[in-house]
């Protein structure tokens, strides 16, 4: 998770190139809501994997302290080669049974739901997705890998990934093309043309892929999202929306076994009385309506500059989390937490025009500076931060009017 922390400017510098080839180019492939969206889960993703750490990396480390091969494993350049194939072998079977098991796709769901395809999209991760794939790893703590080299490898495997969410790389090599997860076999990857849906699973490597029958080439242009797309731009029902759903017809279920079956079969499926399976359908990106209420220029300046500032203090959370006065005051750290939480979905739903963001932007902007002067307690610190909230307040005002 620190090496994930640490590259953040890195995956915002990337982000503005592309953003700014594909300007130049006039290549539709970015979208202001969309964006945000994106960049919306993967905040929340990061701070709620602070909440759940104890379980992931601490599950790691009980079972790997019971290992009758704990210390054994040679740490040689070799052996970090080897369980980087490792580590890709079993993402690769949480990721296929992530598609293909309907609870657990509703912890990755997340990741597909955007209906473009960019760099944003790499950082657009599902909040609780660690909560299920750890379990997938604990074989390598039984062999023996110590949990420094395992977290090591982990966090490499899913920087890999960042670079390969990108329209502006064509095929490459066909040599790396056959070893090497691509953007191009990724593409395929997020579509849902019929014939790309559950296709290369692997995150670094393809070569899994290849062996257990999941790859397909990318041949047809990818039309992006997911089958039945939740068309909302708040991060907190993007992440549970489907639970929430599978949840309601798991309750009006008649039989145990369509119970069971709805929990572990393909995502989507349902049993006769709730309508059925809904087949795929052949689509392709002309015939494709993507969610996109209207967003004005005012409204897009203001949440711009909010978000610029919550990245900013989001970073430094994640960066001094670990340290004073966060480590000390579990509370402090979840009230942080629940702020962010709390900003981002507002953001949204100033995205959606909800009737109710525009009140709770109001108290998100009063609530930040007792926040602050309750982080820090410096008068200088406290006086920008007003400032900051007194002018958001009267640039929330006069996006208001222009609305209205």
């Amino acid at each position: 998770m620190g090496l994930i922390v640490l590259s953040i400017p890195i995956f915002f510098l990337l982000i503005g190139i592309e953003l700014l080839i594909s300007k130049l180019k006039h290549l539709p492939y970015y979208r202001f809501n969309d964006a945000i969206t994106n960049l919306s889960c993967g905040i929340g993703s990061q701070v709620i994997g602070i909440l759940i750490k104890a379980l992931t990396v601490g599950g790691y480390i009980f079972i790997y302290n019971y290992s009758p091969w704990k210390g054994k494993i040679s740490t040689d350049w070799w052996m970090w080669i080897l369980l980087w194939f490792a580590v890709d072998f079993f993402y690769y079977w949480f990721h296929r049974l992530a598609h293909q098991v309907s609870i657990l796709w509703g912890s990755h769901e997340v990741h597909h739901q955007s209906e473009e395809y960019n760099l944003t999209v790499a950082l657009r991760q599902a909040w609780l997705q660690g909560a299920f794939s750890w379990v997938f790893y604990l074989p390598l703590a039984i062999i023996g890998f110590e949990p420094q080299m395992f977290f090591t490898i982990a966090a490499i495997n899913t920087l890999y990934q960042f670079w390969i969410h990108t329209r502006l790389i064509g095929k490459l090599h066909p040599a790396i093309e056959f070893i090497f997860n691509t953007p191009s076999h990724h593409r395929v990857h997020h579509g849902i043309n019929p014939k790309y849906i559950d296709k290369n699973h692997g995150g670094t490597f393809i070569v899994y892929d290849r062996l257990f029958g999941t790859f397909q080439a990318e041949e047809e242009e990818v039309v992006y999202g997911i089958t039945t797309q939740p068309k909302s731009w708040n991060p907190l029902w993007l992440n549970f929306n489907y639970w929430a759903q599978l949840f309601k017809n798991l309750s009006v279920s008649n039989s145990v076994s369509n119970t069971i079956k709805m929990l572990i079969l393909n995502p989507g499926w349902k049993p006769a009385e709730l309508g059925g399976v809904e087949p795929f359908k052949e689509i392709t990106p002309q015939q494709f309506n993507k969610y996109n209420p209207p967003v004005s220029n005012a409204l897009s300046y203001y949440v711009l500059l909010q978000y610029i500032l919550l990245i900013i203090g989001t970073s430094i959370f994640l960066f001094s989390e670990t340290k004073p006065p966060f480590s000390q005051n579990i509370f402090l750290k979840f009230t942080v937490i629940a702020y962010i939480i709390f900003s981002i979905v507002n953001i949204g739903a100033l995205l959606e025009k909800k009737q109710w963001g525009t009140i709770a932007e109001i108290v998100r902007l009063i609530l930040l500076p007792i926040l602050i002067f309750w982080l820090m307690p410096t008068l200088l610190l406290l006086a920008i931060v007003l400032c900051i909230s007194l002018l958001s307040l009267v640039g929330l005002k006069s996006t208001v009017s222009l609305l209205n």
